[in-house]
């Protein structure tokens, strides 16, 4: 026991207890082990096996190991990562076997277990301690690297401090650093340190990945995974045994690489490699220096970024002071311009001008040498208007002209000659500007800068510095700076000349002026008269001089500005036309009519007072404010004293001529907001005097208001209506008025308008020409006969439809009705055409022309209402008319008996028919006795209520289905 108390590791335990248990219990073959959990309860130990897995301390009896021999094994309650402590051992089978009735047996193999627990605890904290050890170690070795990449060190010393924090984490006396450049496929070796190999490495030197195919390190760089191992065997791994491998140094008894990754990228490698045998590297090496690469990589990013960004920032120090001193040369430049333009303004004479110009100009540059030559080209001349010279202080006068002979020599005329700047030594300029004598006039300057100043293609002088110390030298900047003074002096001379010519000019000019305020005022007198009359002009009428309509909408607007202000405040509003005045203007020629319109503007302003307002709108168009109404009458009593005074005769040009007027009244009140507002209601109680029978007057009203509502909501239903395809033919049959059999159909337009009852054309057709969305109706309506013709009438009738006279007026009218047939397979002998008489007055030749081609095609012609127009009866012959339709008044007129009136009529026509051969129907037979009339007369094709009402073509072939 007390042996087992003297060790404290788990071998040394394991040895005494197995020499205990053959010395004190007369075993053999003692063993303590550690088995896995599996095995131990499955029974696998030493070779033998039982069933079921024992409680700790008790005696397993095993298969005999031989005879003679018993193996027994205990199970001592002792585990280890899934491992249980087993103690085995072979006892004679004659002798007694220890078992746990033993006290000395149990006693032994209690403090055995005792001992195990204890010793297994101390190695796991022996266990723990290293790996905390080794956690601080690494994490210091981290913070190492982390500071040495934000510290000032160079890159060299960095790398080598590095160097040694690896060394303290493992094996790394051979050790170095790669960097890879994916881009161009080349590799840098930062960092180097190997015992053996003694290349010598440039940190900046790039080596193409071609030299280095059988490079192990470009190998973890292309495979982008780590190798551990000995060199020759790695190069086999991966193929890279060639036989100038060597020339990467010697081979090593252990190499470890791995490579170093940044975003999906391998960025390089760090290697560490041992010539000796006994230094391995394990794979927690390999783990902890794949761990610090990272942070290598990462130290060398930061520190490469950190290099990098002092780099840009000393390259942007360098840029921004640079152009801090051209900021501040440009500033100095341009307050030495601004000083020059201020002299050149000033009112400093010249002699003063001069010497403060060429200080600014000592501040720019040296300048003690400094003077401005003016070349006068007309008289070939130079004038030194300023010279300052330390050697030459009185070689010109500056109110001298020199002719340009006397100075031949001078550097200052060879300047002027050339046209441009030159610079240098005195002798080298008069050898550039082909000076004669070579050195010009007065003492050679060791460096000399002139340049010319040039306005408007021409030099008109020069300004120079020159210096006698050869110490000093004048520059490019120099003379780009000297080139831009020039010019500004140039302009500062050039506008002291003109400000004094100038003072002269605006005296002769203030007496010239003085002289033309008294003219001006009377051209002003006179413009104010032609303005006056200009904005009588834009605000009346130049034929009536009555106010046009801008003046009248701007006297609407403040009555009705003053009604907001007052509602006692009335007014009205009088809108009317001149009946029949196109009539008049057409008769007896323009000249008469704006005489007429002249004569009806004066009679207008006698029918109202001076505070109300007569304007002519436009044409034949009047309008009257008529302010302060107290009551609608007053209005009214107005408008019929226009009436009464515009209905008497008047004398234009030797005629009489007469006109009447139709008046709308609008009365003001709070519903209007607007002039336009007054003007259109009025507008539409004038159409419907008008529609009343003229001469008359009216006054608009809620019910005219809700008129011209539900006309706008027409004319919209129109629209939407012709969109929605809403318009369809109703037929009403044309019959043999003695068989009562069906000739033909007659297709008459019908609105069966959205959500509402069908409408006849006389509901809608007036508004549908008004908006111009008549044709529109026509054409569809036409279409859709077509499509009808064929299924109601077959091969044994046909259908008329009824063309407007405004149809007439295109020529291409008949061949679009041919090509519509086409469309729709119908033959031409299966439709006809109704006209007016409208239509063959208007233009007769057209239609003509159209009803032949027509009648050519196939298309027969009627003349629709026939007795109603203003065409006489010798037209018909003209026209290639096929049939004559009565018209209903005729036939409504019809008396049994009767010879006269509409009988009479009616013979005449069918007299006239026969002999021009054409066929004649009657319109609107609504009794018995209307037909037999006919039948009498001899009319024998008719149509009208007593027969049918127009009906769809659905009906009728629904009948004749039903019939057949």
């Amino acid at each position: 026991m007390s042996a087992l108390f003297a060790v404290s590791s788990l071998e040394e335990i394991a040895a005494v207890a197995e020499r205990q248990v053959e010395a004190a219990f007369g075993a053999r073959n003692a063993r303590l082990s550690w088995v896995p959990r599996a095995a131990a309860e499955s029974g696998v130990a030493g070779g033998g096996g039982w069933a079921g897995r024992p409680e700790p301390h008790h005696h397993v009896e095993k298969i005999e190991p031989r005879p003679g021999w018993r193996r027994i094994v205990v199970d001592l309650g002792i585990e280890d990562a899934n491992k249980h402590a087993l103690l085995t051992g072979d006892w004679p089978a004659a002798d007694g076997v220890p078992t746990l009735e033993s006290s000395a047996w149990s006693q032994f193999c209690g403090v055995l277990a005792a001992r195990l627990g204890t010793a297994m605890e101390l190695a796991e904290q022996r266990l723990a301690a290293e790996r905390l050890e080794k956690t601080a170690k690494l994490q210091t070795a981290l913070f190492a690297i982390a500071d040495l990449a934000s510290s000032e060190l160079e890159m060299p010393e960095m790398l080598a401090r590095v160097h040694g924090v690896v060394g303290e984490l493992m094996y790394a006396e051979n050790f170095f650093i790669t960097l890879y450049d994916a881009a161009r496929d080349s590799m840098r070796f930062i960092y180097f340190a190997d015992e053996h190999d003694s290349m010598v490495v440039d940190p900046r030197e790039e080596i193409p990945a071609s030299e280095m195919r059988s490079s192990l390190t470009l190998a973890i760089i292309r495979h982008a995974r780590p190798a551990m191992g000995p060199s020759r065997l790695l190069l086999t791994e991966f193929g890279l045994d060639y036989p100038d491998s060597d020339r990467y140094g010697p081979d090593s008894a252990d190499w470890l690489g791995v490579p170093m990754i940044a975003n999906g990228t391998v960025r390089g490698a760090i290697v560490v490699q041992s010539y000796d045998d006994s230094s391995r590297y394990t794979e927690e090496d390999r783990a902890l220096l794949a761990f610090v690469a990272q942070h290598i990589l990462t130290a060398l990013m930061r520190k490469q970024a950190h290099e990098e960004l002092e780099r840009r920032v000393e390259e942007r120090t360098r840029e921004l002071t640079e152009e801090v001193r051209e900021r501040q040369r440009g500033e100095k430049l341009q307050a030495a311009l601004y000083s020059i333009a201020d002299l050149a303004s000033s009112e400093l004479d010249m002699s003063e001008m001069l010497p403060r110009i060429h200080d600014v100009v000592g501040e720019l540059m040296y300048a003690k040498n400094f003077y401005i030559a003016l070349y006068n080209a007309e008289r070939d001349t130079l004038q030194f208007i300023y010279h300052a010279d330390e050697k030459d202080p009185g070689l010109v006068r500056p109110d001298e002209e020199i002719p340009a002979e006397r100075l031949r020599n001078s550097l200052t005329l060879g300047l002027i000659r050339l046209g441009r700047t030159a610079m240098g030594p005195a002798r080298e300029v008069a050898s550039m500007l082909h000076v004669p004598g070579g050195i010009g006039l007065g003492t050679p300057a060791e460096d000399f800068l002139g340049v010319s100043m040039i306005a408007e293609g021409e030099v008109r002088g020069a300004v120079v510095v020159q210096t006698y110390d050869q110490a000093l030298r004048y520059t490019e900047e120099d003379s780009a700076l000297l080139g831009y003074v020039a010019q500004h002096i140039l302009t500062a001379l050039e506008r002291k000349r003109v400000q004094g010519e100038l003072e002269r000019r605006v005296e002769d000019r203030t007496r010239q002026l003085a002289a033309a305020v008294s003219e001006l005022r009377e051209q002003i007198a006179v413009r104010e008269r032609a303005e006056e009359q200009l904005v009588h002009e834009t605000l009346h009428d130049s034929l009536t001089g009555l106010p046009n309509r801008t003046f009248l909408y701007g006297a609407l607007e403040r009555a009705l500005s003053r009604q907001q202000r007052d509602p006692d405040h009335r007014f009205a509003v009088l809108f009317l036309d001149l009946d029949r005045f196109k009539v008049i203007n057409d008769s007896v020629g323009h000249l008469s009519g704006d005489l007429m319109l002249k004569e009806a503007g004066k009679r207008l302003a006698d029918c109202v007072r001076d505070s109300d307002v007569v304007a002519r709108l436009g044409g034949d168009e009047f309008a009257l404010l008529i302010e302060d109404v107290q009551l609608p009458e007053d209005a009214c009593h107005t408008a019929q004293r226009v009436i009464q005074s515009l209905s008497e005769p008047m004398h234009i040009d030797g005629k009489e001529l007469f006109t009447s007027a139709s008046i709308g009244i609008t009365l003001g009140n709070a519903r209007y907001g607007k002039a336009e507002e007054l003007l259109r209601d009025a507008d539409v109680a004038m159409y419907r005097a008008k529609a009343h029978g003229r001469h008359r007057f009216e006054i608009f009203d809620e019910r005219l208001h809700q008129e011209a509502l539900q006309l706008l909501d027409l004319e919209v239903d129109l629209r939407r209506a012709i969109l929605r395809d809403e318009f369809e033919p109703h037929f009403q049959p044309i019959v043999d008025l003695r068989g009562g059999h069906v000739l033909g159909y007659e297709a008459l337009l019908r609105w069966r308008r959205h959500g509402r009852d069908l409408l006849l054309p006389g509901d809608f057709l007036r508004v549908a020409e008004d908006s111009g969305s008549v044709e529109q109706i026509d054409w569809r309506m036409f279409e859709r006969t077509c499509r009808e013709v064929v299924p109601l009438v077959g091969k044994g009738g046909y259908v008329t439809i009824n063309v407007a006279p405004r149809h007439f007026r295109s020529p291409a009218l008949a061949q679009e009705l041919l090509d519509l047939l086409s469309a729709y397979n119908v033959p031409p002998e299966r439709l006809r055409v109704e006209v007016t008489e409208g239509a063959l007055l208007e233009n007769p030749d057209q239609v003509s022309a159209t009803l032949d081609t027509l009648r050519n095609g196939g298309v027969l012609a009627a003349l629709d209402d026939f007795g109603t127009g203003y065409s006489s009866l010798s037209y018909l012959h003209r026209f290639p008319l096929h049939a004559l339709k009565i018209d209903r008044s005729f036939v409504s007129a019809l008396r049994p008996g009767d010879r006269g009136g509409s009988s009479a009529v009616v013979r005449a026509v069918l007299a006239l028919a026969n002999t021009l051969g054409m066929e004649v129907i009657a319109e609107g037979i609504e009794t018995d006795s209307q037909r037999d009339c006919l039948l009498e007369i001899g009319c024998e094709q008719g149509q009208g209520f007593l027969f049918s009402r127009a009906r769809p073509a659905q009906e009728w072939t629904a009948r004749a289905n039903q019939a057949s």
